[in-house]
């Protein structure tokens, strides 16, 4: 029996135990109107077929490519070349314990309200997933979540020992979360276009960036719109762009009381923390996202016309969080996402694991049907593809080494079956992660970054979304 079946052993007695007194705190009414049922149950069968359990390692413990992967202080200053030059001597290994994921679906009416949610969480101790229990508001008292620690993954066996929010030593579910890689673009967006509502500033103003350190992520002098860096940081997920957005926010005295905002909004796993005013770099593992709240905060940015659920001191939260005109910036940016490849594989037409079945924005096409986003390029014609679309999936990834990242909304194309809902899934599954079946990468084309397995939940998901609007 290998390790990792050991593991899931073990723990089934307790991952079941630890279930039930999750939803023994839910509320009676909570478990009636459905968000602690049908989807939770429907991810976890899923988060198991999907067997992440198999993905092999290319930086096993010891290795000189884990070495070389050690914790830093600027974790997405690495490119893809630079990944696929540190990996290209490694001897993948299957990994060593369950990966760590946190996945959330959110379902939506046609006009966005909230209808159910479900949250699954998977790690070493909870190898077969555990459901997160959620109140009316669509919050939880029921998990201890931690800080990522790189090392700590697996000195720890996926403990974590920082906590994200304070109060919930006696949980009964304890959780490291997930680094949210370039997800956090999300949180800087948001922080921005607050600014922009406020007044304080604009998206034609120009900001001269001029970062008083040297930053390997960051680089040098930039000059640009905020909008045209905005633009940037999502749709390509520029890391200079972001970080003179991070910048821009310390030097208005914002980031505290963005931070606060996601606080008071309910959203208390969202935490835009340690960054450097001086560059607006050093992300680094206190930044911290949690699925289910980079859901709700995706529902707000995609707009409802009433409340959307109560904030811890009962007032009501609404999409008027972000004036209209600043949501409708927001979303059309997401849909303009150039990286479509890991809960959808847009970007790759002839992926034999296909995802989230979306339409790749025409503005990364070129006249060949081929995709090329920020200089590089992914070589299939998916022009086929994009004739058979059926939704929209207006998204970010992100992606690390150890990090695995996508958050979207999801809406059918006029005419499709229909379905509205929104999926953030955030792991530890990186690029040094891959399958044992992977084609090996081809001279001149972006590597694949993902394992195949995070684009057949995509597709899971969508199918049982699918059907359920059907069926209601």
């Amino acid at each position: 029996m290998s390790f990792i079946q050991k593991s899931r052993a073990a723990a089934a007695g307790a991952a079941a135990g630890i279930l039930f007194l999750g939803l023994a705190t839910v509320p009676a009414q909570a478990e009636a109107e459905g968000q602690t049922n049908h989807i939770t149950r429907f991810l976890q069968r899923a988060m198991n077929d999907a067997r992440f359990q198999e993905v092999l390692d290319l930086a096993p413990p010891g290795s000189t490519q884990a070495m070389r992967l050690a914790d830093v202080e600027e974790k997405m200053a690495r490119t893809p070349s630079e990944y696929s030059r540190l990996f290209t001597a490694a001897d993948p290994q299957p990994i060593t314990q369950q990966p760590q994921l946190d996945v959330t679906v959110l379902e939506l009416d046609k006009h966005g309200n909230p209808l159910a949610s479900g949250t699954v969480l998977m790690s070493p101790q909870h190898p077969d997933g555990v459901a997160v229990p959620v109140d009316r508001n669509y919050r939880t008292n029921a998990v201890r979540w931690r800080q990522w620690d790189d090392n700590g993954w697996y000195a720890n066996q996926g403990r974590g020992t920082i906590d994200i929010v304070p109060g919930r030593e006696q949980a009964p579910i304890d959780f490291m979360s997930p680094y949210p890689a370039s997800v956090l673009k999300l949180m800087v967006g948001f922080g921005v276009l607050r600014l922009v509502d406020k007044g304080t500033i604009a998206l034609t103003d120009t900001y001269d960036y001029r970062p008083t350190e040297n930053s390997s992520l960051c680089r040098g002098d930039t000059s640009n719109t905020v909008g045209n860096y905005l633009q940037a940081s999502l749709t390509t997920s520029d890391n200079p762009a972001t970080c003179a957005l991070v910048k821009l926010l310390h030097d208005k005295g914002a980031v505290n009381e963005l931070n606060q905002t996601f606080q008071s909004l309910g959203l208390e796993t969202l935490q835009l923390k340690n960054t450097n005013p001086a560059t607006g770099g050093r992300w680094s593992n206190p930044v911290t996202m949690t699925s289910l709240d980079t859901a709700k905060l995706l529902a707000l940015v995609n707009g409802l016309p009433g409340k959307a659920w109560n904030a811890p001191d009962g007032t009501p939260v609404t999409s008027a969080v972000l004036s209209p005109a600043s949501r409708q910036v927001f979303k059309v940016h997401l849909a303009n996402q150039g990286w479509n490849d890991m809960l959808s594989t847009a970007n790759r037409c002839d992926s034999p694991v296909p995802g989230i079945p979306h339409r790749v924005p025409s503005r990364w096409v070129g006249d060949d049907g081929t995709v090329t986003v920020a200089g590089n390029r992914f070589g299939r014609d998916v022009r086929p593809c994009d004739a058979n679309a059926e939704v929209s999936f207006a998204h970010k990834t992100g992606w690390v080494s150890n990090s695995g990242a996508d958050a979207g909304i999801v809406k059918s194309l006029p005419g499709k079956a229909g379905r509205h809902y929104i999926v953030v899934a955030l792991t530890n599954l990186g690029t040094q992660y891959v399958d044992a079946n992977r084609p090996p990468a081809e001279p001149g084309l972006f590597p694949m970054t993902f394992t195949e397995k995070l684009a057949g939940l995509g597709k899971a998901v969508d199918e049982y979304e699918t059907d359920r609007w059907r069926r209601h």
